[in-house]
């Protein structure tokens, strides 16, 4: 029986979920994820845990925070002055909006406070600081 091993192109089908039990992410309904193992496409905790499995077994597989998106850091949330931030732009908390960076990258932030003066984003991944839960069904090595 062939085993997966780092390099290979692996599709997995996949469930996502919180401590909670919550799901965060599934592939369900959708074509089953494609990637290469090791490469770096998928977060490290679950990349890890594919060498090794053949197709058609299913396991699930516990992922800490720091082996998927990482601690949450402090220095990622900044207050910045609401009159910087146009009109039509909505800023309710929980919004996700898009900035650029000084050299032009787009980046995802969160909208986490507001009050009369400011406008507190967060560029934190919005999963960052949990630690997540997957099950996840390897379907083929391709």
């Amino acid at each position: 029986m062939t085993t997966v091993k780092t390099g290979d192109t692996v599709r997995i089908h996949y469930t996502g979920t919180l401590k909670d039990g919550s799901r965060f992410d599934s592939s369900e309904g959708r074509e089953p994820l494609e990637f290469t193992v090791g490469s770096g496409q998928i977060i490290p905790g679950l990349d890890s845990a594919i060498p090794g499995m053949a197709t058609g077994e299913a396991k699930t597989v516990e992922v800490p925070c720091d082996e998927a998106y990482g601690p949450v850091n402090p220095d990622a949330r900044q207050a910045i002055p609401r009159e910087g931030i146009p009109d039509d732009i909505p800023l309710e908390v929980g919004s996700r909006l898009q900035m650029q960076t000084p050299d032009g990258q787009a980046m995802p932030v969160t909208v986490i406070a507001t009050d009369e003066a400011t406008v507190t984003l967060d560029a934190n991944h919005p999963l960052a600081g949990q630690d997540l839960t997957f099950a996840i069904e390897l379907v083929e090595i391709v």
